[in-house]
């Protein structure tokens, strides 16, 4: 059963979503390591999201936080700094995905790393 009750959640799903379709809304998909970037970044943000609002463990967050840090890191990693639309979406969505995952990594309901989060 789907639950809403942590916000961050369905907020890391539609920014997973969003990575993975703007290569073409932002009109960045000709750049092949940005692009691939988020359309694997994005799969992999609401893939995880999405198993937490069916089952929630601590390591789902942290698996958030290295993947909103490395979208923050990566137009420097790859070198994609020079497509401004490209790495201003990266870092922009990165440090949303880090705060949602940091903020659930507070909440004392969430469990250690292998353990289901009381609810």
């Amino acid at each position: 059963m789907l639950t809403f009750k942590r916000w961050h959640d369905p907020v890391n799903v539609i920014a997973g979503l969003w990575m993975l379709v703007s290569p073409w809304a932002l009109a960045f998909a000709a750049e092949t390591r940005p692009m691939w970037n988020s359309v694997v970044l994005g799969i992999l943000i609401s893939g995880v999201a999405l198993h937490a609002m069916l089952r929630q463990f601590a390591w789902q967050e942290w698996a958030q936080a290295l993947l909103g840090a490395w979208l923050i890191a990566s137009p420097w990693v790859l070198g994609f700094t020079a497509l401004s639309a490209a790495a201003i979406n990266a870092v922009g969505i990165g440090g949303v995905v880090l705060a949602a995952a940091l903020w659930a990594l507070a909440d004392r309901d969430i469990g250690g790393w292998w353990k289901t989060a009381r609810t």
